[in-house]
């Protein structure tokens, strides 16, 4: 088993008309063993951007609080919010500075810019190779069952409810097809004047 495989895990993000949304699982394992039915992978970076990390449990925080002390550090300089893409070169900086003993997380951000309300999402590798896109990002042990999914159900310029009903039924599918993710799922909707987050009941078997 790969070491990105140890603690479990699916993560999505997916865009809509002028929102996006990113929906995670809530399984904390230690291989096939189940620990935890809480465990957070998705955390708030500003008003309009959130990450995803799928990947081992312990580097997701690591990683997340070098993240945030970085963006702070920005924002204090610059005297301004961080833009989801000045985020991404600073994660992918960050990987790509531990390349030869590198964390074990593949970060997925997810966001409408502060300033445009632009729908912006990418993904990038353990050492910080950034993958943008247009449409979707998945990550997780489940990813090869989400990609199937998502290439089926994404269409362009989804309204709120039709997002969300999307995104579900792609992470509940393959999350039932992958025993090392699922046991709920948390999915986070993300528009101009609100966040909307709703828990989905998914298998606990």
């Amino acid at each position: 088993m790969s070491i990105m495989d140890y603690n479990g895990g699916a993560l999505i993000g997916m865009k809509g008309k002028d929102c996006v949304a990113i929906a995670t699982d809530k399984r904390f394992g230690i291989q096939a063993q189940t620990v935890s039915l809480d465990f957070t992978k998705v955390f708030q970076i500003n008003p309009h951007t959130y990450m995803g990390f799928p990947g081992l449990a312990t580097d997701i925080f690591t990683v997340y609080e070098k993240i945030m002390f970085r963006k702070r550090l920005y924002e204090l300089k610059e005297n301004r919010k961080i833009s989801p893409k000045a985020l991404a070169s600073l994660v992918s900086n960050l990987l790509y500075e531990n390349r030869f003993s590198p964390f074990f997380v593949e970060p997925m951000i997810v966001a409408l810019d502060e300033v445009t309300l632009e729908p912006y999402m990418c993904d990038m590798d353990l050492i910080g190779c950034v993958n943008k896109s247009d449409n979707f990002v998945v990550g997780g042990t489940s990813s090869n069952q989400l990609y199937g999914l998502c290439e089926a159900l994404w269409e362009p310029d989804m309204e709120e409810n039709q997002l969300f009903e999307t995104i579900s039924q792609a992470l509940v599918s393959a999350c039932n097809r992958d025993a090392i993710s699922g046991w709920g799922a948390k999915v986070y909707i993300i528009k101009k004047d609100k966040i909307i987050v709703r828990d989905i009941k998914t298998r606990m078997d």
